[in-house]
Parts: structure tokens; C-alpha cells; sequence
């Protein structure tokens, strides 16, 4: 005749073989801290330094102010000014860049509508141009530096005067 094993008693084992699985994946799982009081300068996804932001130089190139250039424009489209031809001409003055060698196309249409797209720019030299375009038909920011047309402009077409 066969035996039945003590129920409670295989329960009882069982119960304590699965508390201890659990523990053990619940140890598994948590993070241990990290060893390291200081934290890493390095970019965890290439192993590189973090880059210094790029900075005005009135003595450089065209080329060499795009960076500083580009990074004003992502941060006003960034901004509910985005639609503001003056937020970014007032952004890139606070930079450093010379207003008097600006120009801005209008924010709003003919009819009053908000422009599909803003474009402004800075004269840089007898040159060049840095030349930056947003706007809803544009989609992301777009800058560049560009030849400059008859007379030193830098925009195709009317432009409003920066008079503030």
C-alpha cells in the first residue's frame, strides 16, 4: 500500500522553496549603487567628453558662427516665441551679433495670416551671410551660410525694418 505524504507538510515545503525563488529574483533585480561619488563627464554613449557649447567669436568666420548661430535658432523655435521674427533677432543681439547687419521677413502675411515661414539674417563681412529659416512649412530649423546678394542684403524679397 502507497503512502500519502503528510499534506501540510509538503505545503509548508513548498511554500518556503517559493519564498525563497522569489527572494532570490527580488535580489536579482535591484540596482546596486553605483561606487562612484563623482559623477562621469563623459558622454555614456560614445565615451567622448560632453562638447562646450558653441560661443560668438566677431573675429571668425561666417562658418565659424554657424554653430552659435544654429543653436540661438533651435532654442527660440524651442520657445512659444517660435513664430517671433524679433525673438530671434533679439536672441541673436543678446549673443552678440550686430543689429545693424540683420534683417527679418515679416510674421504675418499681406492678408494678416502667420507666416508659413520666417527667415532673418546676419551680414557678416563683404561676403557672407548667416541665413536662418523657420516656420510651419519648414518644419525643423534650417540654417547656413550663404553668399551675400547686390548691395550686402542677405534676404530675397521685403523685409521689415528692425526699428526696436
Amino acid at each position: 500500500m502507497l503512502r500519502r505524504p503528510n499534506a501540510p507538510a509538503s505545503r509548508t515545503i513548498r511554500g518556503a522553496v517559493i519564498a525563497a525563488a522569489l527572494a532570490i529574483l527580488l535580489t536579482a533585480c535591484t540596482t546596486t549603487p553605483n561606487p562612484s561619488s563623482s559623477p562621469d563627464p563623459t558622454d555614456s554613449a560614445t565615451g567622448t567628453p560632453p562638447q562646450e557649447p558653441p560661443v560668438y567669436d566677431p573675429a571668425g568666420t561666417a562658418e565659424a558662427n554657424l554653430p552659435i548661430f544654429t543653436s540661438i535658432t533651435q532654442q527660440v523655435w524651442g520657445s512659444d516665441e517660435r513664430a517671433s521674427g524679433r525673438a530671434y533677432i533679439d536672441a541673436l543681439a543678446a549673443a552678440g551679433f550686430d543689429r545693424s547687419f540683420m534683417q527679418v521677413t515679416p510674421d504675418q502675411t499681406t492678408v494678416g495670416n502667420a507666416a508659413e515661414s520666417l527667415q532673418f539674417s546676419v551680414r557678416w563681412g563683404d561676403a557672407h551671410c548667416l541665413v536662418g529659416q523657420v516656420g510651419p512649412s519648414t518644419g525643423e530649423p534650417v540654417t547656413a551660410v550663404m553668399a551675400q546678394l547686390a548691395e550686402g542684403r542677405c534676404l530675397v524679397g521685403a523685409t521689415r525694418p528692425i526699428d526696436w
